[in-house]
């Protein structure tokens, strides 16, 4: 197989004009049309509103090329497109080659004899997927949620180019993956089907192998050979021979002492390299190389006291899941780099995430995602690309259309050690239950529904993959629309914090058995609204440039509501930005550590999200340009494989410790009740000894009831391993507003830590509330950030220099800020 890239520099033009612009494939039509300056940029401001123009019209990109004498050689040629977005035509030479309608599968055609030698041209043109989309619901109107253009359900691209409620209406046109031809001769992998099995503490290694042979092939026998190399390096080489008659082998390695694949957290992530060969004689044919982690994985449904459970078991370890949901790192998908990816992936690892969500309304990810959450230890919980809206599942031509993506796709990723379920949808059984889908002119595609995520695509999928589980949507209990919304079985969307003004501790009220969605929306970085509001008149939360990157209803309002009922209200905007944060923050730490103490009946809590897609207030832990936000830290200690948490009702509060390690985790708790200057009321101690995966109850204690205490006097946990402090918690028995703060004097030194590291050492004379660390004119990641800081105490963390940077400029670079500083003058730093 020989393979030539036509990435790189094209052409664009609107058809019938005759000016041609720059373009680079891959990309699409928006970010050519700014490179050349022929529009603002759509993140900046309001511009989006006035590029609406550019996905109502068609599109063309032309190149020429010349074909190499290795492709030139070879019997058959193919013209390959990784993803087309998304209704586009296909000529060559004049000639034209077919249409491609589907955003979520690549395309290819046979171009033999069709390419001369020297020059050729290649033209793609792009229809308006928003016309197309609005002409088709003209004829036939589908329901749909979250504010989308019209038509969107119509088309397989997708859902959130057409908007959403965290994203843009900036529908994408153009080649969002590369393009390529591919020439071979006599054979080649027409499939690699690699799998494993575990057994005894042995393992094996299957590659089971299908061929695709020419009309001219010769008639002596093909030749398959497997290398397995071990992450020591070893390499294990097996070969098969296939007869001209026969076009399927299978080749089968065994391990005798595999190292295992663990989720991030549980042991370590060891890859093992396939490289699959097909040759004949000297001559290699057609090559595939995989890397795959050997583990067992199985998702438990068993009846039990409170119903059914949900939980994922790793080599027979219960998996308590932690972890977000993803949404498209960028609204141009093109531009969602491989690094970018990573970045974001690696960002989730070092807060503790073993689990990622890729939420069904965005697209299937490339392949440095999935690679990256093998490396790393990420599961990924793998929706297919259905959200929130009805489809035309009754009709033929899009029924086959999705069947070909779900086979391709199935079969890209099932060898990923990552991969640990299959989900038909998102939010589909809530609209048919409760958003007034279920009506009789309806009746026909609620049957088409179940027929198809009960029955076809579980069928087709376990015809790919018969090793990963598949859910029928998200959230559900079991059979499609047999109860939609339950807390005794299934996975649970868990929003009546913000959408319905419900107040954090409600998240206590209820026992699920995973919670797959759940969040809370903050404001963006100061630097990141700067980026898209470079007006400081435009830094305040009611302006329209704020309200513009804000695409859920009354969101800016409903930060304002909680925040006025946690805090006292900030003295300026930069306040505001810090507070909304920290309010995101404490939201998803209520709910993540009570699901952590039910861990016996809870299998997960997966929130709601990690990332952007352009710069703009949401439910992300990290915004549009990579900066963490007080979440994200937060879910670097709510997600410790060892969690310590206290539960507060009225007057008396237990103490909790949850371990998710596979093994027993011993270590001793201290409390202290202490007024806020560090005076100690009562204090207590007791060793702690907690099963694997499992929470436990270590102390009860009674708080005080005066109210003016309970201003004064907060609790302080501890708890230590080996002689080290691993977590210490701050519990107030009151509001943050309500709390007799003061402006805390913070003692702040900086020193050199090697390896391009510096130690930040903080102490204060007073309780410091949710202490904030940055650097002025740098983005760095500090090793804790938006901590409590009892008086007393010091708490030491950890960054990496900027670029350039020597510790007496972080030195003077160092900024902190604490809940005070919001409302009050700070005091002067110790």
């Amino acid at each position: 197989m020989i393979e030539q890239s036509l990435d790189g520099l094209w052409h664009l033009r609107e058809p019938g004009t005759d000016e041609w612009l720059d373009a680079r494939v891959p990309g699409g039509v928006h970010l050519d049309l700014i490179a050349a300056g022929r529009i603002e940029d759509p993140f900046v401001g309001d511009a989006e509103l006035r590029v609406q123009w550019v996905a109502e019209r068609a599109w063309e990109y032309r190149r020429e090329f010349t074909i190499s004498a290795a492709v030139a050689a070879r019997e058959h040629v193919e013209l390959v497109f990784a993803g087309l977005d998304t209704l586009a035509e296909v000529q060559v030479n004049g000639e034209r080659l077919g249409r491609a309608d589907n955003m979520f599968r690549s395309w290819r055609w046979d171009v033999t004899g069709l390419l001369r030698p020297g020059s050729n041209e290649l033209r793609v043109v792009f229809e308006s997927a928003v016309v197309r989309g609005r002409e088709l619901e003209a004829t036939r109107f589908l329901d749909s949620a979250n504010n989308q253009l019209a038509g969107a359900p119509h088309l397989r691209k997708s859902p959130s180019h057409f908007g959403w409620d965290w994203g843009p209406k900036l529908p994408n046109i153009g080649f969002w993956q590369g393009v390529r031809l591919e020439a071979w001769s006599e054979a080649r992998f027409a499939d690699v089907r690699v799998s494993q099995a575990i057994e005894n503490g042995a393992a094996r290694v299957s590659a089971e192998v299908t061929i695709e042979r020419s009309a001219r092939a010769t008639a002596e026998p093909v030749e398959v050979r497997l290398r397995l190399t071990h992450p020591d390096g070893r390499v294990e080489l097996v070969g098969s021979t296939i007869a001209v008659a026969e076009s399927a082998a299978q080749i089968v390695v065994e391990v005798a002492r595999p190292e295992l694949w663990w989720p991030n957290g549980l042991g370590g992530q060891p890859l093992y390299r396939v490289e699959i060969e097909l040759s004949s004689g000297d001559e290699l044919l057609d090559a595939r190389t995989l890397q795959i982690g050997l583990r067992t994985l199985q998702l438990r449904r068993d009846k039990d006291e409170w119903g059914e459970s949900f939980e994922f078991v790793v080599n027979g370890v219960p998996v308590f899941a932690k972890g977000s949901n993803w949404i498209p790192a960028d609204s141009f998908p093109a531009r969602a780099t491989a690094a970018t990816v990573t970045r974001l992936l690696e960002a989730a690892a070092s807060a503790n995430h073993n689990m990622i969500r890729i939420w069904g309304g965005g697209y299937y990810e490339t392949e440095a995602f999935y690679d990256a959450c093998d490396r790393l230890g990420i599961l990924v919980w793998q929706d297919m690309m259905f959200a929130c809206s009805v489809y035309p599942l009754d009709d033929v031509d899009f029924l086959a259309s999705v069947r070909d993506e779900v086979r391709e796709q199935v079969r890209r990723l099932r060898h990923h050690a990552c991969l640990a379920l299959w989900c038909g949808n998102n939010e589909l059984e809530v609209g048919w239950a409760h958003w007034n889908w279920d009506r009789p002119e309806m009746a026909g595609l609620k049957t088409a529904y179940v027929r198809l995520f009960d029955e076809a695509l579980r069928e087709w999928i376990a015809a790919e993959d018969g090793a990963t589980p598949y859910w029928v949507g998200s959230p559900a209990s079991g059979p499609a629309l047999a109860e939609p919304v339950s807390d005794r079985a299934g996975d649970y969307h868990e929003w009546k914090v913000w959408h319905e003004l419900a107040p954090f501790h409600s998240y206590t009220r209820k026992n699920y058995r995973f919670v797959s969605e759940f969040g809370f929306e903050s404001l963006p970085a100061m630097a990141t609204i700067a980026e898209f509001a470079p007006d400081p008149a435009d830094w305040d939360l009611g302006s329209p440039v704020l309200d513009h990157h804000q695409r859920c209803p009354d969101g800016n309002a409903r930060i304002a509501y909680y925040l006025a009922g946690q805090f006292r209200i900030p003295r300026d905007f930069g306040g505001m930005v810090y507070l909304s944060q920290v309010l995101q923050a404490e939201a998803m730490r209520v709910g993540v550590e009570h699901w952590r103490r039910e861990r016996a009946r809870c299998g997960g809590a997966l929130y709601w999200q990690l990332n952007d897609c352009w710069p703009v207030s949401s439910w992300s832990s990290i915004d549009y340009f990579g900066r963490w936000k007080a979440l994200h830290y937060a879910s670097r200690r709510f997600y410790a494989p060892v969690l310590l948490s206290v539960a507060v009702a009225d007057t008396a509060a237990d103490i909790w410790v949850t371990n998710d390690l596979a093994g027993e985790w011993n270590g001793e708790v201290r409390w202290s009740l202490e007024r806020l200057d560090g005076e100690v009321v009562a204090a207590g101690a007791a060793a702690a000894t907690v099963g694997p995966t499992s929470s436990d109850s270590i102390a009860g204690l009674r708080l005080p009831e005066s109210p003016a205490d309970r201003r004064e006097i907060v609790l302080v946990s501890e708890f230590c391993s080996d002689g080290r402090r691993v977590a210490l918690v701050v519990t107030p028995l009151v509001p943050d507003k309500h709390l007799a703060l003061r402006a805390p004097k913070i003692a702040v030194s900086v020193a050199a830590a090697g390896r391009g590291l510096a130690t930040v050492r903080l102490r204060s004379d007073t309780l410091a509330r949710w202490v904030e660390l940055s650097l002025a004119d740098a983005d760095v990641v500090f090793s804790d950030n938006y901590f409590d800081l009892p008086a007393g105490r010091e708490v030491t963390v950890e960054f990496e220099l900027p670029a350039g940077w020597d510790v007496e400029r972080a030195r003077g670079a160092i900024r902190v800020r604490s809940v005070a500083d919001t409302y009050m003058e700070p005091a002067p730093a110790g």
